[in-house]
């Protein structure tokens, strides 16, 4: 029976895949060198990624939709920690927009020293449990996650991928940054994608008209993205991801939570949560009862 250590490699702390991740590409991005127009969305996983993925391109290209239809998304927005970057990164067009699951103290020094912009998404802590236990189903590469119960406790514990949820917020969070980060929440983009998309123009100062946004917000609607086959991951063979075990975009939803949480299980995540984050002084954007 595989261990954890078939699936994992521990780098700093953190558990990272070995499907996806290498001594060689963690070396590639430390010494990844940044452009000051470099664009990175910050996620701890099951945050709104994918999404970011298909958001980015077109709020810097001015809403052309040709390579969201003709580049699959990890190669459109490639991960910063992954082996794929090496393979990609000379053939990225500028602005380069990136994502990473990594802590602020992760980033490569050419980070600090320039001038790239930063996107962090933040999501309801319970949602991304809930959406992290149907991808441990589906991704091969991942441990199982045995019980809802016994993958809510490794959550808690940071023995998942990237560590406590906690942890990674708190480090972005803290990060002296001043006007190179925007904090938005997937909450908000469901609630109001359009708007959110507004935000995220004007950060980046792209200046999209208000047609633009909203062809982009309806070509990043979950219902658009999961029929497009260059971002919905039906493209990676089922020995990795088996999409019938469960659908990789799943629902894209907030609040699914509600329909697995137990009384005992919300009361337990929510005071591991606040113990956690004690004496903090930014608000969380959504109540945890």
């Amino acid at each position: 029976m595989p261990s954890s250590e078939d699936f994992y490699l521990e780098y700093q702390g953190l558990l990272l895949p070995r499907e996806t991740h290498c001594t060689e590409s963690l070396k590639f991005a430390q010494e990844f060198i940044f452009n000051d127009d470099d664009v990175v969305a910050v996620t701890y996983p099951k945050s709104g990624t994918t999404w970011m993925q298909e958001i980015l391109p077109l709020v810097l290209n001015g809403g052309d939709l040709t390579p969201v239809h003709t580049v699959v998304n990890w190669d459109r927005v490639p991960w910063l920690e992954e082996t794929r970057l090496a393979k990609i990164v000379d053939k990225l067009p500028s602005p380069r927009a990136l994502v990473t699951h990594f802590h602020y103290s992760l980033m490569p020094p050419s980070f600090h020293t320039s001038k790239a912009r930063v996107i962090y998404v933040m999501r309801n802590p319970k949602d991304v449990m809930v959406s992290s236990y149907y991808f441990h189903q589906m991704a091969n590469f991942l441990e199982d996650p045995g019980t809802f119960d016994e993958f809510m406790e490794k959550f808690l514990e940071g023995r998942v991928l990237f560590g406590k949820w906690t942890d990674h917020v708190k480090s972005w969070r803290h990060a002296e940054l001043g006007d190179r980060i925007l904090f938005i929440t997937y909450e908000e983009m469901v609630q109001d994608l359009s708007a959110s998309i507004k935000r995220m123009s004007d950060f980046l100062c792209c200046d999209l008209s208000k047609d633009v946004i909203q062809k982009i917000a309806e070509h990043c609607s979950f219902r658009s993205m999961k029929a497009n086959i260059m971002s919905n991951f039906s493209l990676v063979p089922k020995e990795y991801m088996d999409n019938e075990k469960s659908p990789f975009l799943r629902k894209g939803i907030a609040g699914d939570w509600k329909n697995h949480f137990s009384s005992d299980q919300l009361a337990r995540f929510k005071s591991v949560i606040n113990r956690e984050l004690e004496g903090e002084k930014f608000p969380l954007p959504w109540s945890l009862d």
